[in-house]
């Protein structure tokens, strides 16, 4: 369709991988290609019922060899209008159905020592009146997750995808898919969950010196606070390894920024959602969670401002709210263990974790935590300890221009993070 070769994974490459996958500890989703049997019609679209004896074949496979598969998404970019062709969501539904039964067939035979995977669907753009009729016909059993895909910063070769990143604006409107496909599930009644199933932020591969650089981390974090908001459970970036939108570069598989800022939310983020509001500067994102593994909360904050450092206070009452005691202008180099005075809650300390970019360029691949890069050891290949500076928890968070900040306050008693819900 798009101009590509003849493609075909073998059963050897399949041997490979899923040792690939077990030796790194992966939870593999894996897209099966929903077109396979299909006709395109004179209008476009893909007409006819979808022929799963080659999937089907490999899920045998894959259960034979006892090779642990976490879901089995169906399709990719098919949906609403689609990307290149699009499946009605009515047929979509019945191939949901199909497919739901072979993998409901092909691992009773493993009883239940083995989990059985997830099934996935549509891996397409949001699309609220194709969503809803697809959800609302298919059964409710037969569909574990709904998949949707992220890139609403436009083509990577676009020349504004900077200031898109830092108009609050603009990250405001990426909330519209979340909570329109939250409002759609909760309405039909289904048991499935949101994921967003690919989001490399600007299609075509991104863009070099951005979606690889410090600066994608306001676009990727805002987007994973904003996710979790409306209860989106899982987050899948494009990509690890490949185009310019990686976590890792694809020649020497170093991190980039991302992959760090990455790790920070995976360590420290609990996935208890706490609502959170920002009173002062619109450049001020602000989310916070409780805390993974251990007491408390953590609050990411990210600075959009290039040119303003925010000082900033947490109150708990009954929301988070963070407000801005104080902002000045400033050289973007701040010391980070040098914090002002006075604020409402009086306790002990808290954790920071200060994100920069190198040499203060947006563009820069490298990134500092509280003032030092992070690099991974060149002889072991492993990952820099990332560890917190202390503040007082009487003193207000400084948040430095362009700079995100991850804080930890253990002293804060929160009852959503008392609950076992």
């Amino acid at each position: 369709m798009f101009g590509f070769s003849q493609g075909c994974l073998a059963l050897s490459r399949w041997d490979e991988l899923n040792t690939f996958f077990r030796e790194a500890g992966a939870e593999v989703i894996f897209g099966l290609n929903a077109l396979n049997g299909r006709t395109i019609a004179s209008d476009g679209s893909a007409k006819g019922a979808w022929n799963s004896s080659n999937a089907e074949a490999l899920i045998r496979y894959t259960v034979n060899k006892n090779f642990t598969i976490f879901g089995w998404e169906l399709g990719n970019e098919l949906s609403g209008s689609g990307i290149g062709t699009s499946v009605a969501p009515d047929q979509y539904a019945s191939d949901i159905t199909n497919l739901h039964d072979i993998v409901r067939k092909t691992y009773a035979s493993l009883g239940k020592r083995k989990k059985k995977p997830l099934v996935l669907a549509p891996g397409g753009f949001y699309d609220a009146n194709w969503l809803t009729e697809f959800i609302n016909k298919t059964p409710k059993n037969s569909l574990q997750v709904v998949t949707h895909h992220i890139y609403n910063l436009g083509p990577g070769d676009d020349t504004h995808l900077i200031d898109r990143i830092l108009d609050p604006s603009y990250l405001d409107g990426g909330s519209s898919p979340f909570s329109g496909l939250q409002g759609i599930l909760k309405s039909s009644g289904s048991s499935a969950v949101a994921w967003v199933g690919e989001a490399g932020g600007a299609y075509n591969s991104g863009h070099n010196l951005v979606t690889n650089a410090f600066v994608f981390s306001f676009w990727y974090l805002d987007q994973l606070g904003m996710a979790s908001s409306y209860n989106t459970k899982t987050y899948c970036r494009q990509s690890l390894v490949g185009g310019n939108y990686g976590l890792l570069n694809p020649t020497t598989f170093v991190p980039n920024p991302d992959y760090y800022s990455a790790l920070l939310w995976h360590r420290l983020m609990g996935t208890k959602v706490l609502s959170t509001s920002f009173s002062g500067t619109k450049k001020i994102r602000a989310y916070a969670h409780c805390s993974k593994k251990s007491q408390g909360i953590t609050i990411l904050l990210i600075n959009l401002d290039g040119n303003t450092i925010a000082n900033v206070h947490v109150s708990t009452e009954n929301a988070i709210t963070i407000q801005t005691a104080q902002q000045h202008h400033q050289n973007r180099r701040s010391e980070f263990a040098r914090m002002a005075k006075g604020s409402k809650v009086n306790a002990h300390v808290r954790e920071e974790y200060h994100l920069t970019a190198g040499g203060d360029d947006l563009h820069s691949q490298t990134v500092l935590l509280n003032g030092k890069v992070l690099a991974v050891n060149n002889t072991s290949g492993s990952i820099p300890s990332m560890e917190p500076v202390e503040a007082r928890l009487s003193d207000p968070i400084t948040i430095a221009p362009f700079s995100i900040v991850f804080a930890h306050i253990a002293n804060v008693t929160v009852p959503a993070c008392m609950s076992n819900s």
